[in-house]
């Protein structure tokens, strides 16, 4: 049985991971961010949801360690899948217990690391999902 607290959370979206080369599409509406945003034209946020793919830093491995380090240190972050190509990571807000689900994917054809975070409820996320995805690569760079 679940506890009060456990079940107020809702449980991960389907889709999730990387298939055929995608991470799941932006949302539909203006809570999420995708560096794949592009390869969903027909998606009713894919200009609110562009961001920039992150750099590589090394290989596949290196570069999701780098990245699974920098998630680790953040406020409220767990790191639920790591592979070595691909990482996915749950926030969960301290007052609200909103959820936002994190992917970072090493895109071997692209030479980057492909990001998407969104949130699992709401209609907005008033910027939360770009100013973490931001922070993440300011903490990157800062690391070298």
């Amino acid at each position: 049985v679940a506890s009060s607290a456990t079940s107020a959370i809702p449980e991960a979206p389907s889709g999730l991971g990387v298939r055929d080369g995608r991470l799941k599409p932006p949302a539909r509406t203006p809570n999420s961010v995708s560096s794949q945003a592009d390869l969903w034209p027909d998606a009713a946020q894919r200009d609110y949801a562009r961001i920039e793919p992150l750099p590589l830093a090394g290989d596949a491995k290196a570069s999701i360690a780098r990245i699974a380090a920098v998630v680790e240190d953040l406020p409220g972050a767990e790191v639920v899948e790591r592979r070595d190509d691909y990482l996915y990571a749950r926030f969960t807000t301290a007052m609200l217990r909103f959820v936002d689900d994190v992917e970072f994917w090493v895109d071997p054809v692209a030479g980057v690391v492909q990001v998407r975070s969104a949130s699992r409820v709401g209609r907005k996320d008033f910027g939360v999902n770009r100013a973490r995805i931001e922070q993440i690569r300011q903490r990157l760079a800062a690391a070298g």
